[in-house]
């Protein structure tokens, strides 16, 4: 292969163009970086270092200096509302619609900062307005998920389904669990005004989101019972071992009284036998020994306690125990009474519901957390603490 002298001569070319490009777009960051303020760079220091009052004093003295740069008032809006000053946020935002000379898309961008001050601070009538005019494709995602916020916390089931329902198919993260919840919360709505058709048309939309809803099933059996179709009102409790069976705890009452009912009582006291060999959950052992207290005795319901005992070694089966016990030798009732005085004692009130996302404590089960509003994130079952 002969050697092409003429490289020799383009090596230098090629080398003082490649220099010039990089002078030139060295000149370029350096004339971006001196544009900025530099009360912008201590703000963003003082961020780091979790300086918060700082940072805001260096930021509004960087808006000060630079007033046509909206990312500077976003920043410092930003920090307003995480602040908790909502009030700065919200004027400081409304001043910048003010200006005429803001692009549509700029406004649209003031007004989405400005949606979220207002749903900071609570004002959710006028956040809602905001969020629904936002018609930009780049903002539709967030507002959908802030009106769904709105809905929820005002209590607007259907438009919450609706706003749902589109984020799911926006953006490709399913909702249906949120949704089945929204029908239930439709349905006790319903229930409350004795809307009974409404309501079964409105569970059986939750379980068509979500073939998992126990809520539904516990409310369809909660409808058939006070119908007193408690056959009706037994399938439907009966279906949730095939949903969650951590759940039938919650409905191990209702189903006895749906038994008892129908002159029953011995074959549901058999169906929580058999959940709790299986499941082994407390809550259908604290029901299923109560129930054999009244039912059978206190001779069964001991040997029921003694049983589990064994199996499981709990302080809280031994007080079933002794309870027993007391009834049964009441030559020594005063002994097992304090022996079960003294287990109590060392119990305590030491069982809770804990939200697994920010860990609210709940003295019962709640379907929504209360503190964080996150949809069946308190378990079926307490936690011993």
């Amino acid at each position: 292969m002969e050697f092409e002298f003429w490289w020799l001569l383009a090596l230098p070319l090629f080398f003082s163009l490649g220099w010039l490009a990089a002078r030139v777009d060295l000149k370029q960051l350096l004339a971006e970086s001196t544009a900025l303020p530099a009360a912008y760079f201590k703000g963003l220091n003082f961020l780091i270092t979790n300086q918060h009052d700082k940072a805001i004093e260096a930021f509004s003295e960087a808006v000060q200096a630079n007033t046509d740069s909206l990312e500077l008032h976003f920043a410092l809006g930003s920090l307003f509302r995480r602040r908790g000053e909502v009030d700065r946020a919200i004027h400081l935002h409304l001043n910048l619609l003010q200006k005429k000379e803001l692009e549509p898309q700029q406004r649209i961008a003031v007004s989405a900062e400005l949606a979220q001050d207002y749903l900071k601070a609570g004002l959710l009538d006028r956040a809602e307005e905001l969020f629904e005019s936002l018609d930009d494709d780049r903002y539709r995602q967030p507002a959908l998920r802030a009106l769904l916020e709105i809905y929820v916390r005002e209590r607007e089931w259907e438009r919450a389904v609706k706003a749902a329902t589109e984020l799911e198919r926006l953006s490709g993260v399913p909702f249906r669990i949120e949704i089945a919840h929204y029908y239930c919360e439709m349905a006790v709505k319903s229930q409350l005004a004795n809307d009974t058709h409404s309501a079964r048309f409105e569970l059986e939309q939750a379980l068509n989101a979500n073939k998992n809803c126990v809520r539904a099933n516990v409310l369809l059996g909660d409808l058939e019972a006070e119908a007193n179709a408690h056959s009706a009102a037994i399938s439907a409790w009966k279906r949730i071992e095939f949903q969650k069976p951590e759940y039938l705890g919650l409905i191990a009452p209702k189903l006895l009284n749906s038994y008892r009912a129908l002159n029953q009582t011995h074959i549901g006291l058999a169906l929580l036998q058999t959940y709790l060999q299986t499941y082994q959950l407390t809550s259908l052992l604290n029901v299923l020994f109560e129930a054999t207290l009244a039912e059978e005795g206190a001779e069964s319901a001991a040997k029921l306690a003694r049983n589990e005992l064994i199996k499981k070694p709990s302080l809280n089966t031994l007080d079933q125990l002794l309870q027993a016990r007391a009834i049964v030798e009441v030559s020594h009732e005063q002994d097992t009474q304090l022996m079960q005085q003294a287990v109590r004692h060392a119990i305590g009130n030491r069982t809770a519901y804990y939200c697994e996302h920010c860990g609210f404590k709940a003295k019962y089960h709640h379907w929504q957390c209360p503190a964080c509003n996150a949809w069946e994130a308190l378990p079926a079952e307490p936690t011993t603490i």
